[in-house]
């Protein structure tokens, strides 16, 4: 039986009308948890007419072809090796496919999202960012927002426990926040902490002590560590930097941690006197302050140890910023008040970034939804495809803190990896203690990811581990996760002026700007004979640069009642490959 030319013409009409394959409500689940996440509370319903800041990741187009070419570019033995892309190569690597584009364009316009919603694009269109209220949001993704509180930082934040997008969009968005990611900038964890039972030390340098050329290392560095300790420890004490007016050193700073520049001049007094007058420049991210009357623990430990080492080298220092507390005030835009994303999405927008940034900061990687921790890894790449060395403290609790139970609402007991540490894209630094030998310290953060598989960089040193423990904590860790750390430096008995006095301090966020130091001199060894830096330093280090590292072998990490990880020979999940050694890796790059 023929179907009548009217019912024909009828029906090609609706479905111009109404595409057939354009179906907003068939809603699939993106991300969910099963319980709120620890540390946070239930406070109340968020209000429906609340406006805040949604960001839309779309999947980046060719991202894969990114990711390749940064392993050939930070492949020693590769052509293109230190062949870095431009902001304009890398963008149009992610750069969303036209039909991603349209599709979101097209579920926005159903849920008439106009053009003046739109709050920001990113260079490459990854990235965009709606102003919209809560009952907008909620329909958009068939969820339910409340406002959560974290008791312990004070935080009040409006999320989410599950979220939703139709059927059609899962292949064209990557992730949606906030939404099921708890973490901000005030419930983060900083890896350093105070150490009163060290003494510090109060005595005024003289200018031959804090900048004689010596190749000994004082014994009094195993318990008390100073740039002069370091730099002899890490043979950089005879490098005068020349490549000043090119090469800079970045420190991500977030948590309201202000450097503070008196601090800084007052510990050149005492530990690096031919650095006096010297100082840094700060670049503020989203609302970031500089109140240089509330001097940060963290953020004076980061920077005065990475001038410390690199002067002259430019340092800048990154004061991100979140949003302040939640407040019912519907009229009040809430940005997403999230870490990383933020941040990362400033620097990649820059046409001139740091060719090295340290990070001291980090979370449970089960708190991370894997959605979110994958963009936010792959923005990692993109700053290396573009020849910066990202570098993360590996973290204070061994192989894990706390109960060590999973959240997936089985409660099993399994060691912790920490992100961003667990990225195969960034460089992870675990810590050590003592001189003469170094030997790992019980806290340095180490283990293997449940979200990212072991990358070919790092395979062979992996596995000769993994096949040398044999069946000890079988069921405890994944195998065939990426590893980390990578390397390791000093971590315990830091002098670090704060508020115009000595502190010891400790941690691997002392370890993390330490190691960064020492690759910033390298950039300026290369860059001074005519060379690109360094970049991506991953798939170097674990090749022909291996043996730039002294290894350390001794020490371990415990964790989760148990005693953890051991370091020795070789490649380990305590200290990596082990701390730098300037003079040989200058040999190697």
């Amino acid at each position: 039986m023929l179907w009548s030319s009217a019912l024909v013409i009828g029906l090609l009409q609706l479905c111009a009308a109404k595409p057939l394959t354009k179906r907003w409500d068939d809603l699939a689940e993106k991300h969910s948890w099963v319980e709120i996440p620890k540390g946070w509370e239930l406070h109340s319903e968020a209000p429906s007419d609340h406006i805040f800041e949604l960001r839309i990741g779309l999947k980046q187009d060719k991202i894969d072809d990114l990711i390749a070419t940064l392993m050939e570019t930070s492949d020693p033995f590769h052509e293109r090796y230190g062949q870095h892309l431009s902001k304009e190569e890398a963008e149009a690597f992610v750069a969303p496919h036209p039909d991603s584009v349209d599709a979101v364009e097209s579920w926005f316009e159903h849920h008439r999202i106009s053009t003046s919603d739109i709050a920001h694009r990113t260079g490459a269109g990854d990235f965009v960012t709606l102003r919209i209220s809560v009952a907008q949001a909620e329909r958009m993704l068939g969820t339910k927002y409340n406002v959560y509180h974290h008791p312990v930082s004070g935080q009040r934040v409006v999320r989410t426990l599950s979220y939703s997008l139709p059927r059609e969009l899962h292949s064209h968005i990557d992730v949606v926040s906030p939404t099921t990611y708890f973490g901000t900038i005030r419930s983060m964890r900083a890896t350093s902490f105070l150490q009163p039972n060290i003494k510090p030390i109060e005595v005024i340098a003289s200018k031959t002590d804090s900048t004689a050329i010596s190749a000994a290392v004082p014994a009094s560095c195993g318990t008390t560590i100073t740039p002069a300790c370091l730099r002899a420890l890490y043979n950089t004490t005879s490098y005068v930097p020349k490549a000043t007016t090119v090469n800079k050193l970045g420190v991500a700073g977030y948590l309201e941690e202000f450097a503070n520049r008196a601090d800084l001049q007052t510990f050149f007094n005492r530990f690096r006197t031919d650095a006096v007058g010297s100082s840094f420049s700060t670049v503020t991210v989203n609302g970031g302050l500089d109140d240089q009357t509330d001097p940060g623990v963290e953020a004076n430990l980061d920077i005065q140890y990475t001038t410390g080492i690199s002067f002259p080298t430019p340092n800048i220092y990154y004061s991100t910023g979140g949003s302040p507390p939640f407040t019912p005030d519907s009229q009040t835009t809430t940005n997403t008040n999230e870490p990383y994303l933020d941040w990362v999405n400033f620097i990649l927008a820059q046409s001139s970034i740091p060719q090295v940034i340290t990070t001291s900061y980090g979370d449970d990687e089960q708190t991370v939804p894997r959605d979110y921790a994958t963009s936010v890894c792959n923005l990692f790449a993109q700053l290396g495809s573009r020849g910066t060395t990202l570098f993360f403290s590996s973290g204070d609790e061994g192989v894990g803190g706390g109960d060590c139970l999973t959240n997936d609402g089985k409660n099993s007991k399994v060691f912790q990896p920490a992100f961003p540490a667990s990225c195969p894209f960034v460089t992870a630094v675990g810590g050590t203690t003592k001189v003469n030998p170094e030997v790992a310290v019980s806290f340095s953060g180490g283990g293997f990811s449940r979200y990212f598989a072991t990358p070919s960089y790092q395979t062979t040193a992996v596995n000769t581990f993994v096949t040398g423990l044999g069946t000890k904590f079988n069921g405890l860790f994944n195998k065939t996760g990426r590893a980390y750390p990578d390397v390791s430096a000093q971590g315990n008995g830091f002098q670090v002026v704060i508020g115009g006095r000595t502190s010891s301090v400790g941690g691997t966020s002392a370890s993390s700007p330490t190691v960064a130091a020492v690759f910033s001199l390298l950039n300026d060894f290369r860059l001074s004979s005519g060379k690109t830096s360094l970049g991506f330093i991953n798939p170097l280090i674990y090749s022909t640069a291996a043996t730039g590292f002294n290894d350390i072998t001794s020490g371990s990490n415990p964790g989760c009642g148990t005693t953890g990880f051991t370091a020795g020979k070789g490649w380990d999940p305590v200290t990596g490959l082990g701390t730098p050694d300037f003079l040989r890796l200058q040999k190697l790059v």
